[in-house]
């Protein structure tokens, strides 16, 4: 069952809210002492997660569990961790297991001791899914995520970003599971700021994003990110606003991530860093502050110059 996003955190009568957690969506299914856990893609991810598949002995048999893999780490959800867990198999999956141990947050339940519980309406799946967490007694990796009907406590969990949380999604109370369907609503915390314009993955002339940098207290140009696809309007007029950097920009020699894990490496050309632009980004960061997904493009600022905005928390 898939979100689509809603531009405020309005929790509404006859609905639901429970944390967005900053994980790896997941299925779980366990059944006569085998076990799968699958992706949202439908990638088989327990030879990654040896810990979550030796720890589904604790739930009844035969029961199925939608939620998030996330791994906690110095006082916050620590994707990167989880990333480079996805990739580890055997003796170094297993290793991985007791240097970042994972927790499955379990915030929907699919199926019971053989019985498909998808037909239940919402308000049933989540208190049956409570009950297996009392009645069976489990315990760490296994967490069930808040649901609340209640403002005050969506308010709260919107001041968490800090640690981990996305925003809050939000679910009919009297609505069936519907596997593919967006049933449910998404509201994720962003935050308007500013930036630097640092290079471009295409020409000045044409359709581009822009790479984004801010400088630290060491008077250097870190990366903290890149913008989504610019409008056609907006890189147009943005195109009259850069200048090709000449030789020596602080970032000739780097290479930039076409994505978050990807290897692919983008094809860039570098700009004199003197533009600022306003942009709005989402709260999932790596270790030290760079924006883990595009940004969304909102103007230039050309009232601002690079040491109006603030200072990047990237090491040199």
């Amino acid at each position: 069952m898939l979100t689509s996003p809603t531009p405020l955190p309005r929790l509404t009568p006859g609905w639901t809210g429970e944390p967005k957690w900053d994980g790896f969506r997941a299925l779980l299914h366990t059944d006569a002492g085998q076990v799968v856990l699958r992706s949202r893609r439908g990638t088989e991810m327990s030879p990654a997660f040896p810990d979550i598949a030796a720890a589904a002995v604790q739930l009844p048999d035969a029961t199925a569990l939608d939620g998030e893999l996330v791994v906690w780490e110095d006082d916050r959800l620590a994707f990167e961790r989880l990333q480079n867990r996805l990739q580890r198999r055997g003796a170094a999956a297993a290793q991985a297991a007791q240097d970042w141990p994972a927790h499955f947050v379990a915030f929907d339940l699919l199926r019971l001791s053989g019985t498909d519980t998808t037909a239940w309406p919402y308000q049933r799946r989540r208190a049956a899914l409570e009950s297996v967490f009392t009645s069976w007694g489990l315990t760490a990796p296994w967490t069930l995520s808040p649901s609340t009907t209640n403002p005050d406590s969506i308010r709260e969990w919107l001041t968490w970003t800090t640690v981990g949380i996305e925003g809050v999604v939000f679910n009919r109370l009297n609505e069936p599971y519907r596997p593919a369907a967006r049933s449910c609503r998404k509201y994720e915390v962003r935050e308007t700021t500013e930036a630097i314009a640092g290079a471009i993955t295409s020409q000045l002339s044409t359709r581009t994003t822009l790479l984004l940098g801010r400088y630290n207290n060491h008077k250097q140009l870190q990366y903290i990110g890149r913008t989504t696809t610019l409008p056609h309007t907006a890189g147009s007029a943005v195109a009259g606003l850069l200048t090709a950097a000449p030789a020596g920009h602080p970032w000739t020699g780097w290479s930039f991530s076409a994505g978050w894990g990807s290897r692919e490496t983008l094809d860039v050309t570098m700009v004199e860093p003197e533009l600022v632009v306003e942009v709005s980004a989402d709260v999932a960061r790596d270790p030290v502050g760079r924006w883990r997904h595009p940004a969304r493009w909102h103007r230039a600022r050309t009232d601002l110059t690079p040491n109006d905005i603030p200072r990047s928390a990237t090491s040199p």
